[in-house]
């Protein structure tokens, strides 16, 4: 790959350079969570400064694994679905999940669907929409198939409340009997990051505000979406040490605590 000069990227957009820095960053570990040789590869073909955004963690990889293994599970059913994913970023999921037969719409901004055009191999079952997830032309793109996923990984908790439950009635409008994949953040988790600002990851960068929250908890108010048929949580990885390998499991598995996690919701759409 060329290496190609991602400064130019700012606000959310800068956002996919973060997550492609964690991904990889797990991958590059012996004991890594995620297998991601291209995230490495398009890592090192980006020129931009990853040490600005300070320490390295697991949890973006395990949000990754998540929604890979919620996909893979929707193919085996459907092979030859299409899956849309909003807001893509650097992700690489496509070359993660490609069991051959599958359509891949990459949905996100000029500036990122250039970089990924300039930089990552094409497919004839890959295709792009280089604008935002919340004109909803890129539906336009998909056809009248029934076996839609979309996915919105990273994406919803930068938006405001009223365009994320309109982004999901829309869905749930035009693809009756898909389904829709997206993670967001608890309430005390939004409103740190909308009171600073947005979270200062180190001196030279800080992420933006994450007006969303959405958990569990909230499930009813989804449910009363038209068009919602179901709406469930999807289980967490086990991580890698003491945290994230003993407790978080325990942690999702409880009840009682679902106001406090980072969930990842699977929405299944019906007939209204």
């Amino acid at each position: 790959m060329p290496v190609i000069d991602a400064r130019h990227l700012d606000g959310i957009s800068e956002t996919a350079l973060l997550t492609l820095y964690q991904r990889a960053a797990e991958a590059k570990r012996p004991d890594g969570l995620i297998v991601d040789p291209m995230a490495i590869e398009l890592l090192n073909s980006l020129e931009y400064d990853y040490a600005d955004f300070g320490r390295t963690h697991q949890a973006t990889a395990m949000r990754a694994l998540v929604f890979d293994q919620a996909t893979r599970g929707y193919l085996a059913v459907h092979p030859r679905a299409t899956v849309v994913a909003l807001a893509e970023g650097l992700q690489t999921s496509f070359w993660r999940v490609d069991n051959g037969q599958l359509r891949w719409l990459s949905v996100d901004l000029e500036p990122i669907v250039r970089l990924r055009q300039q930089l990552l191999p094409e497919s004839s079952r890959l295709r792009y929409c280089a604008q935002s997830a919340l004109d909803y032309s890129w539906m336009d793109e998909v056809g009248e198939s029934a076996e839609v996923l979309i996915t919105a990984e990273g994406l919803l908790q930068y938006l405001d409340r009223a365009a994320v439950f309109e982004l999901f009635a829309a869905c749930a409008r035009r693809f009756p009997g898909g389904r829709m994949i997206f993670d967001s953040v608890p309430r005390l988790l939004s409103a740190y990051s909308r009171s600073r600002r947005g979270f200062k990851l180190s001196d030279n960068y800080t992420a933006p505000p994450m007006p969303f929250w959405f958990t569990a908890n909230d499930y009813d108010q989804l449910r009363a979406v038209p068009g919602v048929r179901a709406v469930s949580e999807l289980g967490m990885p086990r991580g890698r040490g003491r945290v994230l390998g003993a407790a978080l499991p325990l942690i999702y598995g409880v009840r009682g605590l679902a106001r406090f996690r980072a969930p990842t919701t699977l929405v299944e759409f019906g007939r209204p």
